[in-house]
C-alpha cells in the first residue's frame, strides 16, 4: 500500500472517529447534567449503571473511538515535531494500547461494580 493511500485511510479514520467522539461527548455531558441535576451521588450513579448493558456498550464505543482517534493525532504531532520513525510509531502504539486496556477496564469495572 502506498504512503499516500495509507495517509488517506488514517485521515478518514481520524475524521470518522472524531464524529463518533463528538456525539459521545455530547451524550456523556447530557447524562452528567441529568445525573447531577437531581443531586445523585457517585454511589447512586454507579448503582444505576451497574449491570446496564446499554451504558456499557455506549462507553465501550466511546473508548474505541478514542483508541482510533488519539494515537493517529499523536503520531501526526510527533512526526511533524521530530521525524517519522520509531519514536512516533512506538509512542502512538503505546497510547493506543493504554487507551484500550484502561478504558475497557473502566467500562467493565462500572458494569460489574468492580467484581470481575
Amino acid at each position: 500500500m502506498s504512503q499516500a493511500v495509507m495517509q488517506a485511510k488514517l485521515w478518514y479514520a481520524q475524521r470518522i472517529s472524531a464524529m463518533v467522539l463528538g456525539l459521545c461527548v455530547s451524550i456523556h455531558l447530557v447524562i452528567i447534567f441529568y445525573a447531577i441535576r437531581g443531586g445523585l451521588t457517585a454511589e447512586e450513579i454507579l448503582g444505576r449503571t451497574q449491570g446496564n448493558i446499554a451504558f456499557a456498550i455506549f462507553y465501550e464505543i466511546f473508548v474505541l473511538a478514542c483508541f482510533v482517534h488519539a494515537p493517529i493525532g499523536l503520531a501526526n504531532i510527533l512526526e511533524e515535531t521530530f521525524s517519522k520513525g520509531f519514536i512516533s510509531k512506538t509512542l502512538s502504539s503505546l497510547l493506543a494500547v493504554l487507551i484500550l486496556i484502561l478504558g475497557s477496564t473502566a467500562v467493565i469495572g462500572v458494569y460489574t461494580g468492580g467484581a470481575v
